[in-house]
């Protein structure tokens, strides 16, 4: 079971299908993540769609790292809760993956899905994505196009007028699909990492290779800020 408090769900959007779970990782567990992997951050990376490979890119100014798969104890509880929740089983994912984004950094829009007939070696269009962060302001994920639950859903200091935005909290999980239930991609998904203000935000997210489709997950600290725990 989570550390953080009692956990419920939010429902933020039908399109994409996207959803909050409050307390999803206790502090400590947060902490320890952000130790794993403070020492191995690298600059992100974007993929080429001309070579299939990766290359950087001014839209994507984060950096990054993987966990091991199963690397100890904490992070096969974590993925074993992770799995528990979007129904993919752990063995059918790739490591976590661990993202910080620093005092002005972003994500500029984009999917997190490749379009159809367009597949790489190693990747395909990601399922599901987890998020957990917390920051001072900024630092948003901001979906432009969703359909919300409810006016106001989550929204975070920098949202825009009527976008879903959700503010980064540690412990906090928001899943949301690329892809509808049908198997199709969902444009609605289109989202972004507003710039960080004025603290950092480091997020770690699960990325699942299952049917060629990923899942990710992100998290957040304090002065290091990180989704999902970082």
């Amino acid at each position: 079971m989570p550390g953080g408090g009692e956990l419920w769900t939010e429902e933020l959007s039908s399109e994409p299908r996207a959803s909050l779970y409050h307390n999803f990782l206790s502090k400590e567990e947060c902490d320890y993540l952000i130790s794993l992997a403070k020492p191995h951050l690298k600059k992100s990376r974007v993929v080429d769609a001309e070579t299939g490979g990766t290359k950087e890119s001014s839209g994507r100014t984060s950096s990054g790292m993987f966990l091991k798969r199963w690397q100890d104890w904490v992070v096969r509880r974590i993925e074993k809760r992770i799995a528990d929740y979007t129904s993919i089983p752990v063995e059918k994912g790739e490591g976590l993956r661990v993202l910080h984004y620093e005092v002005g950094q972003k994500f500029d829009p984009h999917f997190d899905y490749y379009e159809i007939g367009y597949e790489t070696k190693n990747r395909g269009p990601r399922q599901a994505t987890l998020l957990m962060s917390e920051v001072e302001d900024g630092g948003e994920t901001v979906f432009p196009s969703a359909v919300t639950a409810k006016s106001g859903s989550s929204r975070g200091g920098c949202a825009r007028r009527g976008a879903l935005s959700v503010q980064p909290k540690m412990g906090d999980a928001l899943l949301f699909w690329s892809m509808r239930p049908d198997g199709s991609l969902d444009p609605r998904s289109l989202h972004d990492i507003i710039l960080c203000l004025p603290l950092e935000r480091k997020s770690l997210y699960h990325e699942e290779l299952a049917s060629l489709s990923r899942n990710r997950i992100t998290g957040s600290h304090e002065n290091i800020v990180a989704e999902l725990g970082i």
